[in-house]
């Protein structure tokens, strides 16, 4: 094979003597016979080249190169043509890179053409639709003989909606972060799933502030609530919920027909969570028609032309100095998260957009006043973080004022409370034409119904009390969950004392009511407290530390009293969960995985006709709140308070980071999309300037 394709080079590129390396040896002939100069080469190599000879793989390059040096020399002797410039290359290299992607481009776009013209459809007729008698006419029962909706006119629509009508109907009160969390996280085939909200979109309520100012588009931060309940197949009534038949399992919900007649109606359950949100806390103060609030996308709105609204009047020529330093005077009630970011967003309104667009004397005459009940604001952060916020809005020219309390709100001004150095407090007025009341939060009146309704078994007036599980008390066990800010979990440890000693002397065989524990028996107490109450784990570190401490007689044992105000002293540490976007997107995936093995679990429970008891307990462990950490916008700026001593504050770079975190928190990829548009349309344009 060798000695064929030597032949075979040497015929097209003839020989030369001079060509030939003098390891070969002479040539005793000049003429360029192709065969016998390559017969006589092939031989030559092989009898002069020991190494070749052993190891016969090593022929192929050297014969390579000398017939590849032959084609070469003998087919041209002029000098080798030089390279292209660099300038050349890259001239070359940046024309072939631009044609590719504007090909690629191109291609893209045919691509979302052909896409597109596949969505439209001419023929939108579906025929023989089944529904069922029972939902276009329900029966009438409940105590208000109200019709019951037991079937929903789209329970037939499809096979997979058709196998879901048997299954354990799940009712789910509002469209919030926790009610969309369980939604996401429930498995599609395991219940009959039904939403009722007054609203039929969820709502990104952290970047609500931006809004207000025209540095996010209000579409931006909705996503249809439709699409999301889709995905399990549910079904979802635009509706408000009204009360609760706890003893017949029945939800009255009402809604307004096409004449604006209000029309309720009953909507069975088997499981009922309820996630209706809360309101704004109006602390008692008077004149609060007088402010705005910001609790969803309407009040945004209503924000963002009240605030155009004024600068548009300050600069008619009509407008006296007077009236213009009140119609911008902007007033911020309440020192939390969204009182400050708003602050801030308005802030870089004025700064970045007004001065630019409006007469320069409204830049001047423009005030913001943020009040603050305490001494900082952001007072659940690090000091730190609230010292930094603090200083970065005295250098914008944003006055805090620090240990106020608003007494009244007028139309035209508002009266506050201030506590001077000495301690006495000082009664204060300040012109206002603007005012956001943003003080915590308060129950809901559905809320308030239903805990009216359960009586003594709830007892905080701000939130629905539930056990660690999320179960609302006062219900039967495993019927009736609330989450989010409409909830707060029941910290009562102590509460429980008789429950566990009762446990701990059923194990060892003891009387619970004349019990002295050892420590090993204290430490069988402790693990039951935190499976329990998982948020008193923290406190339940140093176990011999405890022991000893509450060990008043030196006794070696706990009584009755003594582990009573051990467990008192732990409730006292123990504090309410945050009402938090981040709090309800928890407690909602803890249901959904909750109700997804209790859905498994069902039939292995039916088949030991294990029908009461706490099942919740048995199946799934109780909650446990873990805080991620909290984040501000302070104006080209952001604070980050992760707790345990871990945070951080900064400009730009944080304002970067403020939003990645938010971006990857959106709900869909429809708003990650137009949140960034919306980033660069700011930068490109900036924010829009115009009232609806």
């Amino acid at each position: 094979m060798l000695r064929q394709r030597s032949i075979a080079l040497v015929s097209r590129v003839g020989y030369n003597s001079k060509l030939i390396p003098r390891r070969f040896g002479p040539v005793p002939f000049q003429k360029t016979n192709s065969f016998s100069n390559a017969f006589l080469i092939t031989r030559r190599y092989h009898s002069n080249s020991q190494s070749t000879r052993t190891n016969p793989l090593s022929r192929r390059p050297v014969l390579r190169n000398l017939f590849f040096q032959q084609n070469t020399r003998s087919v041209s002797r002029k000098p080798l043509p030089q390279g292209r410039s660099r300038v050349v290359n890259f001239v070359y290299r940046s024309a072939a890179w631009f044609g590719g992607s504007i090909a690629f481009l191109g291609a893209g776009i045919v691509a979302f053409f052909l896409y597109d013209a596949s969505t439209y459809r001419e023929d939108l007729s579906y025929r023989d639709i089944h529904v069922s008698e029972i939902a276009l006419s329900p029966r009438r029962g409940g105590p208000k003989n109200l019709p019951i909706a037991e079937v929903q006119i789209d329970d037939d629509d499809c096979a997979e909606m058709q196998r879901q009508k048997d299954k354990p109907k799940l009712v789910i009160l509002g469209g919030g972060w926790g009610s969309v969390a369980l939604l996401k996280t429930l498995n599609p085939d395991e219940y009959h799933i039904t939403l009722v909200s007054p609203t039929n979109y969820f709502l990104f309520t952290p970047m609500l502030p931006s809004a207000t100012v025209g540095t996010l588009e209000f579409r931006s931060l909705v996503e249809p609530i439709r699409r999301i309940v889709a995905r399990v197949r549910g079904h979802f009534i635009r509706a408000s919920a009204e009360n609760i038949e706890f003893s017949e399992k029945l939800v009255e919900v009402s809604q307004k027909d096409t004449e604006g007649k209000e029309t309720r109606f009953y909507l069975p359950y088997d499981k009922l969570v309820i996630g209706v949100g809360s309101t704004t806390n109006p602390h008692g103060v008077k004149g609060l028609e007088n402010c705005h609030f910001l609790k969803d996308i309407d009040d945004a709105q209503k924000i963002r032309n009240r605030i155009l609204t004024n600068l548009e009047y300050a600069c008619l020529p009509t407008t006296s100095d007077e009236e213009r330093r009140r119609l911008l005077s902007f007033v911020i009630s309440g020192g939390g998260p969204t009182g400050v970011e708003f602050a801030a967003e308005l802030f870089d309104l004025l700064n970045e957009d007004i001065s630019a667009l409006f007469p320069k004397i409204l830049r001047n005459e423009i005030s913001v006043h943020l009040i603050q009940s305490r001494g900082h604001i952001l007072n659940t952060y690090d000091e730190t973080l609230s010292k930094y916020a603090e200083e970065r809005f005295l250098r914008d020219q944003v006055e805090v004022l620090t240990n106020s309390r608003v007494k009244e709100v007028r139309p035209d001004k508002i009266l506050f409370t201030q506590k001077g150095e000495n301690g006495e407090s000082v009664v204060k007025e300040l012109p206002m034409g603007f005012c956001l009341w943003s003080t915590g939060v308060s129950q809901t009146e559905f809320c308030q119904k239903v805990s009216a309704a359960l009586g003594s078994a709830q007892t905080n007036r701000l939130a629905l009390e539930t056990d660690s599980h999320l179960r609302l008390n006062g219900t039967p066990l495993g019927d009736v969950y609330a989450i989010g800010d409409c909830a707060t979990v029941q910290n009562n440890v102590a509460d429980n004392l008789v429950t566990f000693l009762r446990t701990v002397a059923w194990e060892h065989g003891k009387d619970p009511e004349n019990m002295h524990i050892t420590f090993g028996e204290w430490c069988d107490v402790a693990q039951k407290v935190r499976r329990r109450f998982p948020q008193a784990s923290d406190h339940l570190k140093r176990l011999d530390k405890l022991f000893a401490a509450y060990d008043k007689d030196q006794s070696g044992t706990l009584d009755f009293g003594e582990l009573r105000e051990l467990l008192m002293q732990i409730d006292s540490k123990l504090t309410s969960l945050p009402a938090t976007a981040q709090r309800a997107h928890q407690q909602g995936q803890y249901l959904g995985h909750k109700f997804n093995k209790m859905s498994r679990a069902a039939p292995g429970l039916r088949v030991n006709d294990v029908r009461d008891g706490d099942l919740d307990e048995a199946v799934y462990r109780a909650f446990e709140y873990h805080h991620l950490g909290s984040l501000a916008y302070i104006g080209n700026s952001a604070v980050f308070d992760w707790g345990n001593g871990w945070n951080f504050a900064g400009g730009l770079w944080a304002v970067y980071a403020w939003r990645s975190v938010y971006f990857a928190q959106s709900v869909s990829l429809r708003t990650r999309i137009l949140l960034a548009m919306d980033w660069a349309k700011r930068a490109l344009f900036g924010r829009d300037l115009m009232n609806w």
